[in-house]
C-alpha cells in the first residue's frame, strides 16, 4: 500500500552546480535550499542520457538508454515498458501530468495515419493530462490560459518570447537581457502552479495521487520577463570552463568540432552575449524558484505535505556558454550532473533531514525509489536501485555496495536527415558514445572507428577543466584500458534481463532475482 501522495517536479535544463545551497558563486535559490534542508540532496547525481526525451525515458522507465533505446527526441519508446504512470496505476495512485513528458509514442499501438506520430511530445502512456504543455514555445496549454485570462495574443506565439521593443537600458546589455512580452505572474511556470492549485483544490477523490509537474523553464527561449531579466549581472560568475579559444575548443576532437559549429548549439562568440546569456538563464533558474516557493507556501498551509514524498530534479543540464557551447550533449558534465532533492515527510526520515548525498546517484534510481515509496516491487526492468536507504539511515553512511561511478550516453544519429552519418561516413549505430566517470577520470568511447572519432581520457584532479586529452599517452595506457574495461563490464552487468532470471528444468520453472549493483 502506498504510503501517501507524490509530488513528482522536474525542471528543465537546470544544472546540478546551480544551487546556492551547494555553493554557487551567483545563483541564488531560497526555496530549493530549503527543500533540501526538509529532505536529502543528492549533490552528485546524474541524468543518463540527453536530450530531453531519452533523459525522460529514463527517469520514467528506471532504465539506461542501452536498454529502453529511445536515444533521441523522436525515437518511439517501445509500450512493452512501465513507467511512472503505469506502476502509479498499480498501487493505486490517481497519475496525473501537469506539463510535458516529451514521449515519443510507439507506431506499433497506433494507426499508420494517426497524428501523434507527428511529434515527440507526446504523453507518457498512463497518465491523464490534466494540463498538457509541451515544452515547445507557445503550447496550447498556457496560451489558452492566457487567453482565459483576457491576454491578446499574437499571430504567432514565439512573438511572447521576443523582447520588449525599445525597452530601457538594451543597447547596453547582451541581446538576451532585454525582457520578454508577457509578465511574471502570467508566465509558463506560473500557468503550472495555478492549474495544479486549481486541481488539488477541486478534486474529490479520496485515492491518493502522483503528480508530475514537468516546469519547461530554464529551458530556452532564453529570455526572461521583466523583473527575471536582470537579477544578475552579466560580469558575475566564474570564468568559462574550457578552451580560452573558441578555435582551440573546436580543434582538439572532431565532436567538439561538429557541434560548436552547429546553429543553436554553439555558444555566442561575442563574450558580451555569451556572458548575458549565462545570466539569463540563471534568472530563469531564480523566477521558477520563487513560483515554487509559492507553490509549497500553499501546500505547507493546507497541509499536503503532510504524507507526500517531494522528489525534484532535471532531465539534464546545460552547457551555458562551457566549451563554447549551449544546450545539452556530448561527454560534457554540464550537460548530465543535475540535481535531486527527495523529501519523505515520515518521522522515520527525520534523521536524515538536510543531509547532503555525496554517493554516486543517477536517473535510473528515480524510478525504484518512487515503487519502493508507493509499495509495489520494483519493475524487473529497472537498472537503478531505491534510494530509500540515504533517506531513512542514521548515519551518513551508505548502503553497501553502492555505485563509485557515473554512467551516461549520448547519441547523434539523424535518421530524418542521415546528415551526421553522411559526414563523417558512419552508420547511424556508429554515431554514439559512452561515458565512464569517477572522481578521478572520466572515459568516453565512441562507437565510430578511432580513426574518425578517437577515444577521450581525462584527468579530473589534475585537469579540471577536461582540455587535457590523455586517451593517446602512453604512459596512461593501463588508465584507458581499466576504464574501458569497466564500461564493459557495466553495459555487460545491465543488459535485459526480463527472462534471464528464469529457469524451465525438471521442477518446473524456477525464478530468481538478485539486486542491481
Amino acid at each position: 500500500m502506498a504510503a501517501g501522495n507524490v509530488l513528482y517536479i522536474t525542471v528543465d535544463q537546470w544544472r546540478g552546480d546551480c544551487l546556492s545551497t551547494l555553493g554557487h558563486p551567483v545563483v541564488q535559490t531560497p526555496t530549493l535550499d530549503r527543500l533540501a534542508a526538509r529532505g536529502v540532496l543528492f549533490a552528485r547525481h546524474w541524468a543518463n542520457i540527453a536530450p530531453c526525451g531519452p533523459s525522460r525515458a529514463t527517469l520514467h522507465t528506471g532504465m539506461y538508454a542501452q536498454n529502453h533505446r529511445s536515444v533521441l527526441n523522436g525515437t518511439p519508446l517501445d509500450d512493452r515498458f512501465t513507467n511512472t504512470a503505469r506502476e502509479a496505476h498499480r498501487a493505486g495512485l490517481e497519475p496525473v501530468l501537469f506539463g510535458y513528458t516529451d514521449t515519443s509514442l510507439d507506431p506499433r499501438t497506433v494507426a499508420a495515419d494517426d497524428p501523434r506520430l507527428s511529434s515527440y511530445e507526446e504523453v507518457l502512456p498512463g497518465f491523464d493530462a490534466v494540463a498538457f504543455n509541451p515544452e515547445s514555445a507557445g503550447s496550447p496549454g498556457w496560451l489558452g490560459w492566457l487567453a482565459g485570462k483576457g491576454v491578446d495574443l499574437p499571430d504567432s506565439a514565439a512573438e511572447l518570447y521576443g523582447p520588449i521593443e525599445g525597452y530601457p537600458g538594451a543597447a547596453d546589455h547582451g541581446s538576451s537581457w532585454a525582457p520578454t512580452r508577457f509578465p511574471a505572474e502570467l508566465s509558463e511556470t506560473a500557468y503550472l502552479v495555478d492549474e495544479f492549485r486549481s486541481w488539488l483544490g477541486r478534486r474529490d477523490d479520496d485515492r491518493p495521487w502522483l503528480a508530475h509537474l514537468s516546469f519547461v523553464r530554464p529551458h530556452p527561449p532564453y529570455r526572461n520577463p521583466e523583473g527575471y531579466h536582470d537579477v544578475y549581472d552579466a560580469d558575475e560568475g566564474d570564468p568559462f570552463r574550457g578552451f580560452a579559444s573558441r578555435d582551440d575548443e573546436m580543434a582538439s576532437h572532431p565532436l567538439p568540432g561538429m557541434a560548436i559549429g552547429l546553429p543553436g548549439v554553439g555558444c555566442p562568440a561575442d563574450e558580451r552575449d555569451r556572458r548575458q546569456l549565462r545570466a539569463t538563464y540563471w534568472g530563469a533558474m531564480r523566477e521558477v524558484d520563487d513560483r515554487l516557493g509559492e507553490l509549497f507556501d500553499w501546500l505547507e498551509a493546507s497541509g499536503a505535505l503532510a504524507d507526500t514524498l517531494v522528489v525534484l530534479t532535471s532531465d539534464h543540464g546545460d552547457q551555458m556558454g562551457d566549451h563554447w557551447l549551449v544546450q545539452k550533449l556530448g561527454y560534457w558534465d554540464e550537460s548530465y550532473h543535475v540535481p535531486l532533492i527527495v523529501v519523505d515527510p515520515r518521522s522515520t526520515a527525520d534523521a536524515t533531514r538536510g543531509r547532503v548525498v555525496q554517493h554516486v546517484t543517477e536517473h535510473v534510481d528515480v524510478l525504484p525509489t518512487l515503487c519502493q515509496w508507493m509499495g509495489v516491487e520494483v519493475p524487473l526492468q529497472c537498472d537503478g536501485r531505491p534510494l530509500q536507504p540515504f533517506l531513512h539511515g542514521t548515519d551518513p553512511g551508505s548502503p553497501t555496495p553502492w555505485r563509485t561511478e557515473a554512467h551516461w550516453e549520448w547519441d547523434f544519429r539523424d535518421p530524418a536527415t542521415h546528415l551526421p552519418e553522411d559526414l563523417l561516413g558512419l552508420t547511424m549505430e556508429q554515431c554514439a558514445m559512452t561515458v565512464v566517470r569517477d572522481e578521478r577520470f572520466k572515459y568516453v568511447h565512441f562507437a565510430a572507428p578511432p580513426s574518425v572519432i578517437p577515444p577521450l581520457l581525462f584527468d579530473l584532479v589534475a585537469d579540471p577543466g577536461q582540455t587535457v586529452d590523455l586517451a593517446a599517452d602512453p604512459a596512461f595506457a593501463a588508465v584507458r584500458a581499466e576504464y574501458a574495461e569497466r564500461m564493459l563490464r557495466w553495459r555487460v552487468t545491465h543488459l535485459d534481463r526480463t527472462l534471464t532470471g528464469h529457469f524451465c528444468g525438471p521442477g518446473g520453472l524456477s525464478v530468481r532475482r538478485d539486486p542491481r549493483v
